[in-house]
C-alpha cells in the first residue's frame, strides 16, 4: 500500500491518538497516588474504562488505515498482536474481559481487585501502546 502525505489531523487513528493520549496522562496521574479514597478508587476505575476503550479504538484505526477492516474489540486486539502493535496480547484479551465487570463495582473487594488489577497489569500494557503510538506518530 502507498501512502500519502496527509496531514496529521486528517488521519483518524492519529486523531484519536490526541485523545487516549489525554486520557492516558490521567490514568498516570491518579496510579501514581500511594493511597486512594473510595471516590478516588471509583475514579481510577472509570479513567482506565474510557482509557481502554480509546485504546481499542485508535488501534482499530490504525489497522484500518492499514487496510484491516476490523470492527470488534477482540478481533482488533487479536490483529494488533500479530501485526506487533502490542506485546502481552493475553493482558490485553483479559482486560477486555474484566473491564465489563469493573463497571459493577458495587463492593469493596471488587473495588480493590479492579485497582490492583490497573495499577500492576492493564497501566503496564497501556503504557506500552502509548510509546508505541507516540513512536509511530513521530516517524
Amino acid at each position: 500500500m502507498i501512502k500519502q502525505n496527509i496531514p496529521m489531523q486528517d488521519i483518524r487513528w492519529k486523531q484519536r491518538y490526541q485523545n487516549f493520549s489525554k486520557a492516558f496522562k490521567q490514568l498516570t496521574e491518579v496510579v501514581a497516588k500511594e493511597s486512594l479514597n473510595k471516590f478516588e478508587q471509583a475514579g481510577m476505575i472509570q479513567i482506565f474504562e474510557f482509557t481502554f476503550e480509546l485504546a481499542w479504538k485508535v488501534l482499530k484505526d490504525k489497522l484500518n488505515y492499514e487496510g484491516f477492516n476490523l470492527q470488534v474489540p477482540r478481533e482488533v486486539l487479536k490483529q494488533a498482536f500479530q501485526s506487533n502493535y502490542i506485546k502481552d496480547g493475553s493482558t490485553w484479551i483479559d482486560a477486555l474481559d474484566k473491564r465489563n465487570l469493573m463497571s459493577h463495582t458495587y463492593d469493596e473487594n471488587r473495588s480493590n481487585e479492579a485497582i490492583s488489577l490497573i495499577k500492576n497489569k492493564y497501566f503496564i500494557v497501556l503504557q506500552e501502546l502509548y510509546l508505541f503510538l507516540q513512536d509511530e506518530i513521530n516517524k
